[in-house]
């Protein structure tokens, strides 16, 4: 099972959308249990009673998030993001298996590029500021395009991972164009993103019926809703 979903990764990210050179030099990769200080996820363990039965669920609480779908008018892209998802990664080598990996995975067996995903622009909805601030900000750091808040379109509120983590999402439309390029994006602190530029055909092409797509349920949300009310 493992050798089908390596090979069907590797596959898909071997296609026309998401085909460039390597984002970056992964060399070595080792799992460790979460520390409790861990900065971007906190466990815990729900008890409550439904029904007259004590019932206990697991529970992930995670940053809320925003995303953009950032559509350049003055060239007809689509704009999105590339990058190397951990998470993604360790999906990937351990299928449906709770057992953490020991010692330093095989580079050649799992190369990194297999999590290498294709998003939305995207980031966390800091605490001091509203989520139209929060995209504006991840717009300029990983796109380069420099926006008013004031040409952020609302199009959905909705939660993730309902059944463990549940972050509140907020998801916004944003037409920029060539002047409003200000930098060449990429990410801030330790981030490694590329910008990619999809056509309206490939985009299309992208979330066809019975692709494997190389990111989360956002990229098809966001591409989705481009192709039914703006192409």
């Amino acid at each position: 099972m493992f050798k089908y979903l390596i090979a069907r990764a590797s596959r898909h990210l071997s296609t026309n959308v998401c085909q460039s050179a390597p984002l970056s030099d992964i060399t070595k990769v080792w799992f460790t249990p979460l520390p409790k200080d861990a900065k971007w996820v906190a466990p815990l363990q729900m008890h409550y009673i439904e029904n007259g039965m004590k019932k206990d669920r697991d529970i992930v609480k995670i940053f809320n998030g925003v995303m953009v779908v950032l559509f350049n008018v003055s060239r007809q892209k689509l704009i999105y993001v590339r990058q190397f998802r951990p998470a993604v990664y360790h999906g990937l080598i351990t299928g449906n298996s709770f057992e953490m990996p020991k010692g330093c995975i095989d580079l050649v067996k799992y190369p990194p590029e297999i999590a290498v995903t294709l998003e939305p622009c995207a980031g966390v909805a800091e605490l001091n500021k509203s989520p139209q601030e929060s995209a504006r900000d991840e717009i300029l750091e990983e796109c380069g395009y420099d926006v008013p808040t004031e040409s952020l379109q609302l199009i959905y509120q909705y939660r993730s991972g309902v059944g463990a983590s549940s972050a509140a999402q907020t998801l916004f439309y944003c037409e920029v164009c060539d002047e409003q390029k200000v930098n060449a994006g990429g990410g801030v602190h330790d981030e490694v993103i590329e910008v990619v530029d999809l056509s309206i055909e490939e985009a299309k092409e992208y979330v066809k019926t019975g692709a494997t797509v190389s990111g989360g349920p956002s990229t098809l949300l966001a591409t989705l809703w481009f192709l039914s009310n703006k192409a």
